[in-house]
């Protein structure tokens, strides 16, 4: 008898809210005029009720999503492990060819897109987890807390250095500005640049990335995702969201840049685990997924193409070789009409994964990315679906692994289905 993986409802719900989640921290940096620079040195800031409204709407976002779709890439190499070991495959067996191509996308996103792109660093994270999991339940414990650990120490030296320093000053405008008079090229060239200081996060955040990713594995084992993990739902949301959630809030708003550092590296991660147990425990308790989960599945299942297509689209709109929307808007408008952008991008991208879906089994980048897999690993046969679109025994990529919920209107958590 084939082996069974439970058909979780809230896994690519939660995807879908972790992508959606992240555009609505990054749209901030498309309706700056100078862009992420602007962004990093606070210049056009609103001021009086809109610049309450502003830091309030952003403090709301600010790094719970990122940790949302950490904790998701670390399920989702969990669901890959144990299909394997399933199936009687080795692990992490090729995961490294997965993790190369992820790695991949990344420069390709950060160099033609965005500078912000959150690839590089899961490909990285990922290769470094699989073996990871490879080993004992102890080791793998210990690599958490040090990671956990490290990342606190260098979060304080952070919070101190910032604490420390002067009062911020204006600083000089971008001359010249990229974002708003430059073509698409020069933003290329402009990233290539300032890569070592674009790609300052990814560094610092290693270590709360690997403890995450471990943490997702771990609660997705313990059952965090089944109807029978209520009780570990129940404490990460008073952890998350009753006690944590009211701190962020409170020191990135009237923290400074400090608090700001805090907020996003610290609290926000444990938000996001009050999150992924409040979206469990909802979709544990309905038979169906109803309308509103089905879209956000939808984004979830083709994943990386969302989260590439809201930052082409966001870039469109907002930089200079598009319609340079964020150079024209007042310091008035701004934060409104960031809201009605980043509004009008969730519902394209929302609108393209359902239109796509109904015609593909996987998304473009999705599609693209699992054929350059069996190129390169010469893992299964690629038949073709019904769809016209190439289906494998593979598992799916990062951003799209584990067990996807088509038709997940008709769906409960005590579907299962064959590995095959």
């Amino acid at each position: 008898m084939a082996e069974t993986t439970p058909r979780y409802p809230s896994l690519d719900v939660l995807r879908g809210i972790a992508i959606l989640g992240t555009l609505a921290t990054n749209i901030w940096i498309f309706t700056n005029p100078e862009g992420l620079v602007g962004y990093l040195n606070g210049t056009a800031a609103a001021a009086g009720g809109w610049g309450l409204v502003e830091k309030v709407l952003q403090q709301l976002a600010q790094g719970k999503f990122l940790g949302l779709l950490t904790l998701m890439f670390g399920i989702g190499l969990a669901i890959q492990q144990r299909s394997a070991l399933r199936a009687g495959r080795p692990w992490p067996g090729k995961y490294p060819w997965r993790a190369a191509l992820l790695f991949v996308d990344g420069v390709v996103h950060y160099l033609l897109v965005v500078e912000f792109d959150v690839l590089m660093g899961y490909a990285v994270t990922g290769l470094v987890v699989a073996f990871v999991l490879a080993s004992s339940e102890r080791a793998q414990r210990r690599w958490m807390i040090w990671a956990a650990v490290i990342h606190l120490v260098l979060l304080t030296l952070g919070a101190l250095a910032f604490a420390a320093q002067p009062p911020r000053t204006d600083p000089p405008p971008l001359d010249p500005n990229p974002y708003a008079d430059g073509s698409w090229w020069d933003l290329v060239l402009f990233r290539i640049d300032n890569l070592a200081a674009f790609r300052i996060e990814p560094v610092f955040i290693f270590a709360v990335s690997i403890a995450l990713f471990l943490l997702g594995a771990r609660l997705f084992r313990a059952g965090v995702l089944a109807p029978e993990g209520s009780g570990i739902r129940r404490r990460l949301m008073i952890l998350g969201l009753g006690i944590a959630l009211p701190i962020d809030l409170a020191t990135g708003i009237l923290g400074g840049d400090a608090g700001l550092l805090v907020a996003r590296y610290g609290t926000a991660p444990i938000v996001s685990l009050g999150l992924l147990a409040l979206v469990a425990e909802f979709y544990c308790r309905r038979p169906r997924v109803g309308t509103v989960g089905v879209r956000l599945a939808e984004v979830g299942r083709m994943a990386l193409s969302s989260y590439v297509l809201q930052n082409l689209l966001a870039s469109a709109l907002c930089y200079g070789w598009g319609l340079g929307l964020a150079a024209r808007l007042s310091p008035d408008a701004r934060v409104p009409a960031t809201v009605v952008i980043y509004l009008g991008v969730a519902a394209a991208v929302i609108a393209t994964a359902h239109l796509w879906l109904r015609r593909f089994e996987r998304g473009p980048v999705e599609w693209l990315w699992h054929r350059s897999y069996l190129l390169l690993a010469g893992e299964g046969r690629v038949r073709r679906s019904g769809a016209g679109t190439p289906m494998t025994s593979a598992v799916d990529p990062a951003l799209q692994v584990g067990i996807r919920t088509d038709s997940p209107e008709h769906q409960a958590d005590s579907v299962r289905r064959p590995v095959r």
